[in-house]
């Protein structure tokens, strides 16, 4: 089935969306564009501003449509974006067995959308113009004077920004004290309230990333057993307090920096020449969505390398408002790609940018890899570079999950050498059964289950 430009123009919004549309119809922007065999449906992965590109689908019969972006614009740039790749033949479009994300699409789609619509008339409209759309902008012969000017300016806001920072840190550091001259039970009692004020002023100072991890910090705490919440306050703002010293030694340290104030751009991290790119093959362990005090909502994927070579684990995290609701995910528990990330620059790489991704090259089904280093390494190694880490990827050797005389969960290594807490529950097939290897988190005082490899095949978590 074919479809032109004026049809893709009719469908446009607005003006603006035919202009996004028109710079994303390039063949970088996308991967694992398909049709059906029929040539009905289209679909594509499209990268986005976030670590995972957004899944889009089209049907071409009735020019029906999805994408997992956030938009609020139906359709959005990236759905126009992909037909007129279709239309204009920019890239080819290989036949293909209908992905499973597309199937349920359409699959929820026709049980609920009755007959489908006519295709919307093609009659040119007067508030779009395509053609328009198309032009590239002059280009403006910049006054030298002007970019010295914004140079300085551009200076001087971050000269600004992180004196405001500083002033901020120091407000911290004084909170801190304060928690600790009043006492700690005072602190865990009425956590929430002071926890909310002080993230409320590093807001204000331009530590924005510092003030959200301050807002979750009582949720972190209150999870702990009542007895462990003292321990685990001093915990929790002695690692606050060595991110703060460590800032103001090193406050254009692009890691210290992203733990305070802001990330960088999906931009900055793939345009970096120092970047560390990895091609490998990763299987998606699981998938973690938190809705945040802030009104946004955090998306974690958590992958494992099954290559013997770069970085065991990789994090994929998006953040997106709460208010435009549950956003589809472009990744399945269990699932395995051929896949190049780029790292943010770190001591220690772990968050990612999916760059590309492509179907397994092998069929085969191969065990996870053998943990690389002792237990006890893995569990402090990470905290020798960035003392101020929250949460550290694990991959476990040969264990079993059993409750004690209380019924809380312990993860026991095969040999009997370590033994660890685990957070929530372990009911079904995680406890008792014999785990060949284990993918966790461990937050300094509980394991967070991913998930297990077993003889008989893999167990998800509960995290």
């Amino acid at each position: 089935m074919a479809i032109d430009l004026k049809a893709i123009e009719q469908l446009a919004t607005d003006q603006s969306s035919l202009k996004a549309a028109a710079g994303l119809a390039k063949p970088a922007k996308w991967s694992g564009v398909g049709v059906s065999h029929d040539g009905a449906l289209v679909w594509g992965e499209c990268a986005g501003s976030g670590a995972n590109p957004y899944r889009v689908m089209a049907d071409l019969r009735d020019l029906g449509n999805k994408c997992t972006c956030p938009s609020r614009k139906f359709p959005c740039k990236h759905v126009l974006g992909l037909l007129w790749l279709k239309a204009e033949a920019v890239m080819p479009f290989a036949p293909a067995d209908t992905p499973a994300w597309v199937s349920d699409w359409l699959g929820r789609r026709r049980a609920g959308a009755g007959t489908p619509k006519a295709p919307p008339s093609v009659a040119p409209s007067a508030a779009k113009d395509l053609r328009a759309a198309q032009q590239t902008e002059p280009e403006v012969v910049e006054d030298p004077k002007d970019a010295a000017r914004r140079e300085v300016a551009a200076a001087k806001r971050s000269e600004d920004t992180e004196r405001a920072i500083f002033d901020a840190l120091d407000a911290l550091e004084q909170w801190i004290g304060d928690q600790l001259r009043m006492g700690l039970s005072a602190f865990v009692d009425d956590v929430t309230a002071r926890c909310r004020r002080i993230a409320a002023r590093l807001v204000d100072g331009k530590a924005a990333v510092l003030a959200g991890r301050i807002d979750e910090l009582p949720g972190r705490l209150l999870a702990l057993p009542p007895g462990d919440r003292p321990r685990g306050a001093v915990v929790e703002l002695g690692k606050l307090v060595l991110l703060a010293r460590a800032f103001r030694t090193t406050p254009r340290d692009a890691e210290i920096r992203r733990a305070v104030a802001a990330s960088e751009t999906r931009e900055a991290v793939l345009t970096n020449p120092q970047t560390l790119r990895v091609n490998a093959r990763w299987e998606v362990l699981a998938e973690q969505v938190q809705t945040r005090r802030d009104g946004l909502v955090s998306q974690t994927t958590w992958l494992l390398s099954l290559n013997n070579d770069g970085p065991r684990f990789a994090m994929l995290l998006d953040f997106f408002p709460a208010s435009v609701g549950r956003r589809g995910s472009v990744f399945t528990p269990g699932e395995r790609f051929q896949g190049e990330l780029a790292f943010y620059p770190s001591r220690q790489p772990l968050r990612a940018l999916l760059v590309a991704r492509a179907a397994a090259k092998d069929a085969a089904n191969p065990e996870w890899p053998t943990p690389e280093t002792a237990l006890a390494d893995s569990l402090t190694g990470p905290l020798l570079a960035e003392p101020w880490t929250i949460e550290i990827p694990v991959l476990l050797p040969a264990g079993r999950i059993a409750l004690d005389d209380a019924g809380h969960p312990w993860w026991r290594s095969a040999d009997g050498a370590s033994t660890l807490p685990v957070a929530g529950s372990a009911e079904g097939l995680l406890c008792g059964t014999d785990l060949k290897r284990t993918a966790a988190i461990w937050s300094g005082n509980r394991l967070t289950i991913l998930a297990a490899q077993t003889s008989w095949g893999r167990v998800s978590g509960h995290g």
